[in-house]
């Protein structure tokens, strides 16, 4: 739940997010919102920086990410195992489940600058709209049957 003055208050299954006590002291104050995927928690701070929290696999733990995350976030785009961060540049920072949406690095290049857009979805892919109208998608691996 966010508070009125920017807190968040977790609860439920501590290994899906419901135990926030790790990074409680950065939920305190000055949350703008939240978003959730199955196991996972991000919160976008009023200062443009994001805190995760939840199953670490599935964008809990965005240590890796975490300079690039610390200021000039404008939204948080979840999928089911993973997050996307759009920011103020139009860059796209990603984590989470790295072959269902966490790693972006295929098409890096496309989302340096210039992002206007990007939308998730439950199956583990994300897909970007860039300012020259162009489409960068599948930030993950295609998972298809042979045939």
């Amino acid at each position: 739940a966010l508070k009125e003055a920017g807190a968040v208050v977790t609860w439920g299954d501590s290994r899906f997010g419901g135990d926030s006590s790790a990074v409680a002291d950065r939920l305190a104050a000055g949350v703008s919102s939240i978003i959730g995927n199955a196991s996972a928690f991000a919160a976008l701070k009023e200062a443009s920086e994001v805190v995760t929290w939840g199953d670490a696999a599935r964008g809990g733990d965005s240590f890796a990410v975490s300079d690039r995350l610390a200021a000039g976030v404008r939204s948080v785009f979840w999928n089911g195992f993973a997050f996307a961060a759009l920011k103020e540049a139009g860059e796209v920072v990603t984590w989470g489940e790295d072959d269902l949406g966490g790693d972006s690095s295929a098409v890096a290049e496309r989302l340096a600058a210039g992002v206007n857009s990007v939308i998730g979805n439950k199956g583990g892919a994300f897909a970007a709209l860039t300012e020259a109208g162009e489409l960068a998608s599948a930030f993950a691996d295609l998972h298809q049957a042979p045939g």
